[in-house]
Order: C-alpha cells, then structure tokens, then sequence
C-alpha cells in the first residue's frame, strides 16, 4: 500500500498569525525595536484603536507579545514587547517568505 504525500506550498507554511499585514507590522517592529508603546503602534502602523488592539489581542493570545500597563503621573501606559516564542516565529516566518521568494525568482 503506498501512501501519497501532498506537496504543501510554501505560502501554506507561512504563519497565519504573522502573515496578515498589521500584524507583520507590529511584530517588525517590536522585534526590531523592543519595547514599543500602544500610541506608537498606532500612530507608526495608521490603525485606529479598536483595529490595533484586536491584532494585538490575537498576538497576545498566541503567546507571541507580552502588554504591561503601567501609569505614569495620572497617564495610562500600555507598552508591548515580543516574546521569545514571538521573536522565534517571525524570524521563521522571515525563513520561510524568503525560501517562497527565491523558489518563484
């Protein structure tokens, strides 16, 4: 009896967590930038609030960013950070898009 293997596409291997573009763009940028503010995030990636903060929810669910709300003064401060599990999933989804990129080039 042989067993046929199907050949999956690179892009099926991509992370769907990452792949979509708000949230590629928040982790570019708290992997390359450590700690980053909410209002940063915002203004940097064009998102109104409730928009950032459901990517940011789906982030957090998977385990890729941490939040820490702290205040400062009578001012609320929420800033986010990606995770080691986080930082590890970009960098192989990064892997992966360039591996996709040079097969089709």
């Amino acid at each position: 009896m042989s067993t046929k293997r199907t050949k999956v596409h690179i892009t099926e291997e991509l992370d769907r967590v990452i792949h979509e573009r708000a949230r590629l763009g928040i982790m570019a940028m708290l992997v390359g930038g450590g700690e980053i503010e909410f209002t940063a995030l915002k203004k940097s990636l064009g998102l109104t609030d409730g928009n950032l903060n459901a990517h940011l929810r789906v982030l957090e669910k998977s385990g890729y960013i941490s939040e820490t709300k702290q205040f400062i003064g009578r001012r609320p401060r929420t800033v986010y950070r990606a995770t080691e599990k986080g930082v590890d999933a970009f960098r192989d989804y990064i892997d992966r898009l360039e591996q996709f990129l040079k097969s089709i080039s």
